[in-house]
């Protein structure tokens, strides 16, 4: 699979240009007032989960990928020859966001993996940025069970990076701290006013709204949960969550 440099540098340029809009458009439409841009944590999401964690976990989802073709598994669909690159990227979209719709539901249930998810619950104040915050073995998973069908089945490996920029940029939309109002789109697709209401520490909220992109899913299966004239206020955690980098990764080891 060979793929264009300049694709990678264009996609990159928008993921950059859709964080700096949404960062004005949380200091000029606030959804809850007074949060700071440079808030607790912001260097360990922004240099260490974004960057460094990124960078890392994407080595080692190649391997892997790498790994299960030279098993044997690559299954010579050739979904590139048989369907145009926009009909791939409607499948591979609609089939990840239904996967990771129910084992994000599973991680709110299973003790075990919500040990691996609740690092990305842990920030008091959840904004653009607090998307970032997952622990290496849940971004490990998802995202080999995101891009791995993509190279098994033989797809377009344009497929693959324009799926990571609208993994880039509505990860950072539903995160950010504005007051955007879906309308009847919520019914469709999620948005930063059901998403807060996930990663409130209020228990009319708990699981509740697991829908990364497509919300129909918590609508289909009775997950949607949107009080019209009320908004979310508090985040995070019942119990103290360590602070730094290090430390979260540990946690998950610990013994209680």
């Amino acid at each position: 699979m060979i793929l264009d440099l300049s694709l990678e540098i264009i996609t990159g340029f928008i993921v950059v240009i859709a964080a700096i809009c949404i960062i004005l458009l949380e200091r000029f439409i606030p959804y809850n007032k007074g949060q700071k841009v440079f808030r607790e944590g912001f260097f360990n999401d922004f240099v260490l989960y974004t960057v460094v964690q990124s960078y890392v976990a994407g080595i080692c989802i190649y391997y892997i990928i790498q790994w299960l073709q030279n098993l044997g598994l690559e299954f010579y669909v050739h979904f590139d020859s048989k369907f145009s690159l926009w009909q791939q990227f409607v499948f591979f979209f609609i089939l990840h966001d239904f996967y990771i719709y129910w084992f994000h539901r599973f991680q709110h249930k299973i003790p075990l993996l919500w040990r691996i998810h609740e690092a990305h619950h842990s920030s008091i104040e959840v904004d653009w940025l607090s998307g970032s915050r997952s622990h290496f073995f849940e971004i490990l998973i998802n995202q080999t069970v995101e891009f791995a069908p993509m190279f098994l089945l033989g797809a377009s490996p344009e497929v693959a990076v324009y799926k990571g920029m609208i993994d880039a940029v509505w990860g950072m939309f539903i995160h950010s701290n504005t007051d955007i109002s879906m309308g009847i789109l919520r019914y469709f697709f999620n948005g930063p006013e059901m998403h807060r209401w996930h990663h409130a520490n209020d228990e009319k909220a708990f699981d509740k709204n697991f829908s990364t992109k497509l919300a129909v899913w918590d609508w289909m299966f009775g997950t949607a949960y949107f009080p019209n004239k009320e908004k979310a206020g508090i985040y995070g955690l019942a119990q103290k969550y360590p602070l730094s980098f290090i430390q979260q990764f540990f946690y998950v080891f610990r013994l209680r």
